[in-house]
């Protein structure tokens, strides 16, 4: 997942909060020894669970966007920020310090993501058009590419009808994605809901039609895929259906 400003603000926002407490509530040091953190604690009350809360909060996030954290320096910043007067990092220069790290940490990965998606579309492009020279496949204006596995003989549907079909997707490798063949379940929508591939697609189909469609990014998903590209389904990457139409319902 790209990291973007939030992400960024959310980060930098716990560890703004950890050292901040040194302003708020920081403490003269204690000449007495510190106790040993016990192993388990026991959420007595309100505070307890909102205190308990506040930490997994922060842990989900640091797993999530920082997870080679130095844990152990962490707990100690905020130990330091409660307890004492002084930091290991001064609250002023703490700020900058931490917003550019994760902004360096942030570009680093946009940029790796920026490249696989460019991968992603170069090899869409060069697998529709070695496609595109196949025995039996056809082309549409719009780069819509079809093979026709069996004619139908029924009603052809418009842009808004709802349509009753069996299909398969699967990624240009072949990773099957979606299946009411596998659900055993015919599916019905409207062809003004789904991708344009879809909508162009089965305009071409009357009932009883079997064909197989190779989609380009444009007319699929773009950049814009289920799951934001963490599925099977990638930005800008092309799709294969094959689609019987069993019935139209208008």
């Amino acid at each position: 997942m790209l990291m973007n400003k939030r992400t960024i603000q959310t980060l930098l926002f716990a560890f703004i909060m950890m050292f901040l407490s040194v302003n708020a509530i920081a403490q003269k040091k204690k000449n007495v020894k510190k106790e040993e953190v016990k192993a388990e604690i026991v959420l007595k009350n309100k505070i307890d669970s909102v205190s308990y809360g506040v930490g997994m909060n922060m842990a989900l996030n640091l797993k999530k966007d920082f997870s080679e954290a130095n844990i152990d320096a962490i707990i100690m910043g905020i130990k330091d920020g409660m307890e004492n007067e002084k930091t290991y990092i001064d609250v002023d220069a703490m700020r900058p310090y931490v917003m550019a790290f994760f902004k360096a940490k942030s570009d680093s990965v946009n940029n790796i993501k920026l490249k696989e998606y460019e991968k992603i579309a170069k090899d869409g492009l060069a697998f529709l058009e070695e496609n595109k020279s196949k025995e039996g496949v056809q082309v549409t204006e719009s780069g819509l590419q079809y093979v026709v596995l069996t004619e139908g003989t029924g009603k052809t549907p418009t842009a808004t009808s709802s349509v009753t079909v069996h299909y398969q997707g699967t990624t240009p490798e072949g990773t099957i994605f979606d299946s009411s063949i596998n659900r055993g379940k015919p599916a019905t929508f409207g062809l003004n809901q789904v991708i344009k591939g879809w909508t162009e697609g089965l305009q071409l189909m009357k009932e009883g039609a079997k064909y197989r469609f190779f989609i380009p990014q444009q007319l699929a998903y773009g950049s814009n895929p289920p799951q934001n590209g963490e599925g099977p389904i990638k930005k800008f990457m092309p799709l294969v259906f094959e689609v019987e139409l069993i019935s139209v319902n208008d």
